[in-house]
C-alpha cells in the first residue's frame, strides 16, 4: 500500500512533501495501491528511553522537594499519597517479578502510556524480567539490556553488582545507570566513581545526569557513551537539570525519557513541552532526533528504527497537521491526532477509519472514543484501568489515557 502524507519527516535533518511512502505490511492486503493522505505528516515513531512502567501512578509523589539528590527522594515517595494509594492494587515486596498479574497490569498501563504519544518503543528501567512480561506488552520493550540502579545504592531491587551487569552485556547490548541525580557531594562523586571501574563504555547509558560537570560530559562524548535526559522529572524532584546546552555542544549524544509520572511528566509531548518552555532556543528537531536517531544509538537499536523509511515503512507514527512545522507539530499534538501508529508492520492505535483497509482480528483489538475521533487500539486497555478500579472501589483517572 502507497501512501502520501502531505509531509514526511524522514530524519532530524531531512522534511519531504507528498512524497510515497511504501508501507510493508501483511495487515493492508484489502488497502488500494495508493492513498493520498491530506493534512497528515508522517514521522518514524519515538523511543522513550527512559521509565518505570509500574511506576506511572499519579498525582506526583513528594512532599519536601527540592531534594538534594532523588535517593532521598526514593524513601521519602514511600509515604506519599500516590505511593500508599497504588499499595492498594500492588504492594511491592521486594522480589520486582513484574510479569505476576498486579504488576504486569500497572506496566502494560505504563506501556499504554507511552503508545498513546507516538512511542513505539521504550526502554523500562527494572530488573530484566522473564520474556512472558515483555510478550505481553502493546508496544516494545526493550528486552536487551544489563543495568544497574544507581552507583549509590547499587541494585537494591535485583540485579548483580554494577560491575557484574557490565560484564554481562559483552559489549553488546546497553548498560543502564542513573547517575548524578542530584546536586550534592553524594551526586556529584558518582561518576568519577563509573569512570574509575571503568563502567563508562560506548554501551553506557545514564540516567539524569544533573550533577555532570562540562568536564564530565566531554569524558562521556569522548568515550561515546550517552545520556538520558529526563528535564520535568529533574525540575520536580531538583529543581537543575542536566547541562544539556554543555553536553550537545561536546558531542555527546543524549536521549529524552520520561521517568515515571511519580516525578516526571505525563508523556513524551508533555516532556517537549518542559523542554521548550525552559529551553526555547533548542531546536525542536534535535528534540526528536533525541526520540529517535540519539535513542537508536544510544539502545544499541536496529537502524530502521531511527529515521522514517520510505521505500520500506514497517514503522510509522501518522499525525494530524496542527502546525505546519512538523517539529513544532509535537507540542501542538495528543493522543487524539495520533492518525496510525505501525510498529514492524503491525497496525497498534489509530483513528477507525484505516480498519477498512486493513485486515485486523479484532478479538485482538479494542475501541473507544476520544475528542471527535473513534479510536483503535491493540489490546484493551480500557479493562486495565477497571480492574484498577474493581480492587480500589473508585474510579482512578490516569491523565495520559484518552478516554
Amino acid at each position: 500500500m502507497i501512501i502520501k502524507p502531505s509531509i514526511s519527516v524522514i530524519s532530524s535533518d531531512r522534511v519531504e512533501s507528498r512524497i510515497e511512502l511504501d508501507l510493508q505490511s501483511r495487515f493492508t492486503v484489502d488497502a488500494p495501491d495508493a492513498v493520498s493522505i491530506d493534512n497528515a505528516v508522517a514521522y518514524s515513531p519515538m523511543i522513550n528511553s527512559h521509565d518505570h512502567l509500574i511506576g506511572n501512578w499519579f498525582p506526583r509523589a513528594g512532599d519536601k522537594r527540592p531534594y538534594h539528590n532523588s535517593h532521598i527522594w526514593v524513601e521519602d515517595m514511600k509515604s506519599s499519597f500516590s505511593f500508599l494509594e497504588r499499595n492498594k492494587f500492588w504492594m511491592n515486596d521486594g522480589s520486582f517479578r513484574l510479569h505476576e498479574p498486579a504488576s504486569l497490569i500497572l506496566a502494560q498501563l505504563g506501556a499504554y502510556k507511552n503508545l498513546f504519544c507516538g512511542c513505539a518503543t521504550v526502554h523500562d528501567h527494572a530488573p530484566v524480567q522473564q520474556d512472558v512480561y515483555y510478550d505481553a506488552m502493546p508496544i516494545e520493550v526493550i528486552r536487551a539490556y544489563r543495568q544497574c540502579h544507581s552507583i549509590t545504592l547499587e541494585n537494591w531491587w535485583g540485579g548483580e553488582s554494577a560491575d557484574e551487569e557490565m560484564r554481562l552485556t559483552d559489549g553488546k547490548i546497553p548498560y543502564i545507570i542513573h547517575l548524578g541525580e542530584g546536586i550534592d557531594t553524594i551526586t556529584k562523586a558518582e561518576f568519577s566513581e563509573v569512570v574509575k571501574r571503568k563502567l563508562l563504555r560506548r554501551n553506557t547509558l545514564m540516567i539524569h545526569g544533573i550533577a555532570f560537570s562540562e568536564a564530565d560530559l566531554k569524558k562521556i562524548a569522548a568515550a561515546k557513551a550517552s545520556v538520558c535526559w529526563c528535564p520535568t522529572s529533574n525540575y520536580y524532584l531538583i529543581g537543575e537539570t542536566l547541562k544539556v546546552e554543555a553536553a550537545l555542544a561536546c558531542g555527546a549524544n543524549v536521549t529524552i525519557g520520561t521517568d515515571s509520572t511519580m516525578s516526571g511528566g505525563i508523556n513524551l509531548f508533555d516532556e517537549f513541552a518542559t523542554v521548550h518552555q525552559h529551553f526555547p532556543n533548542l531546536p525542536l528537531s534535535t528534540l526528536y532526533k533525541m526520540a529517535t536517531e540519539n535513542a537508536v544509538y544510544a539502545l544499541m537499536l536496529p537502524e530502521r528504527f531511527a529515521k522514517l523509511q520510505p521505500d520500506q515503512t514497517r514503522n510509522l507514527l501518522l499525525m494530524d497537521i496542527i502546525d505546519r512545522d512538523p517539529f513544532a507539530n509535537l507540542l501542538a499534538c495528543d493522543a487524539s491526532n495520533i492518525r496510525l501508529l505501525m510498529r514492524e508492520g503491525k497496525p497498534i492505535y489509530g483513528d477507525t477509519d484505516w480498519l477498512q483497509w486493513l485486515d485486523l482480528d479484532m478479538s485482538d483489538y479494542s475501541t473507544f472514543r476520544t475528542g471527535s475521533k473513534e479510536k483503535f487500539v491493540i489490546g484493551d486497555p480500557q479493562d486495565l484501568n477497571d480492574q484498577i478500579d474493581a480492587v480500589l472501589g473508585y474510579h482512578k483517572d490516569f491523565p495520559y489515557l484518552p478516554f
